[in-house]
């Protein structure tokens, strides 16, 4: 089942043609890409980008020049892309990760898959087909991971796993996705690609992928965009000192910040910066 193109038996034993699963991929391309650029429209984003970055300008202490915010790119490339590391929950940041890269996996090798059609065998194949379940099942991991451990917490915050909001139409669709994809394989492995079941799930796993990929302008799907331009906006902003309109944090060990603040003691006390978990120390558990 693992090493095998799911997508290979519908245009043997069902009517449905390669090209026809092409063009559906390419459907499904042309609305992330218009979604996205009616998320823009509709939330003001580009605007809202641009015009932050002209009021820091205003306020920047110094110049970043074109080799320095090359570095801040890439810098933002490795840590908050690659590596998410502005997560510091742990779990949240696995999860992350493990959704992230299962879900750029599965979606390249899915379009290999029917692409290549018809497949010719052999080992890529079967590293592809691979690939595809790996991705999937990674997803499944992740998605799961954060809607159980994460996003169900009624004891902190009274958020039930069967509590479904449009803001988890992201989450959601892609679990269903992922979820569909695996049972489809299974299903057409066990039973055959024409069994009732296997076309059910299949069918499940269409609709799931096209809700994914046609709600953007209602889920969080374009958000996977925005969020590297804030992290390397932000970046930019410490290093030109305009700090995102923020006040500098001195250091509060130094003798100069004492001399400047002298009640530092009274309220965070002898050592500041070991003033202990403070909010961390212990779980919330407000219902």
């Amino acid at each position: 089942m693992i090493f095998n193109n799911p997508f290979a038996a519908l245009s043997v034993n069902l009517p449905l043609e390669p090209g026809v699963m092409q063009a559906y991929v390419v459907l499904m391309v042309l609305l992330v890409i218009g979604g996205t650029l009616l998320d823009v429209v509709h939330k003001k984003s580009a605007k809202y980008f641009f015009e932050k970055g002209q009021s820091l300008k205003k306020l920047a202490k110094r110049e970043v020049d074109s080799s320095e915010k090359m570095s801040l790119a890439i810098s933002t490339f490795k840590n908050e892309v690659l590596r998410s590391s502005e997560f510091e929950n742990p779990d949240r940041r696995f999860a992350h990760l493990f959704t992230m890269y299962g879900f750029i996996v599965f979606v390249v090798t899915t379009a290999t898959l029917i692409f290549g059609l018809p497949s010719a065998g052999g080992f890529g194949a079967a590293l592809i087909g691979m690939l595809w379940h790996l991705g999937a099942v990674s997803i499944c991991v992740g998605g799961y991971w954060f809607w159980f451990k994460l996003r169900a917490d009624v004891r902190s915050e009274g958020n039930a796993w069967y509590d479904v909001h449009q803001s988890d139409i992201f989450v959601v669709s892609l679990l269903l996705m992922a979820t569909f994809a695996l049972i489809w394989s299974l299903f057409q492995t066990i039973t055959g690609p024409t069994s009732v079941v296997s076309v059910l799930a299949f069918v499940l796993f269409v609709l799931a992928s096209t809700t994914l990929f046609s709600t953007i302008l209602w889920s969080k799907f374009a958000h996977m965009f925005f969020k590297p331009a804030a992290a390397f906006q932000k970046k930019v902003a410490v290093a030109d000192g305009s700090r995102d309109k923020l006040p500098e944090i001195p250091d509060l060990a130094s003798a100069e910040c004492r001399e400047r603040y002298p009640d530092i003691p009274e309220y965070m006390g002898a050592n500041p910066p070991n003033m202990g978990l403070g909010i961390k120390r212990e779980a919330p558990s407000h219902y």
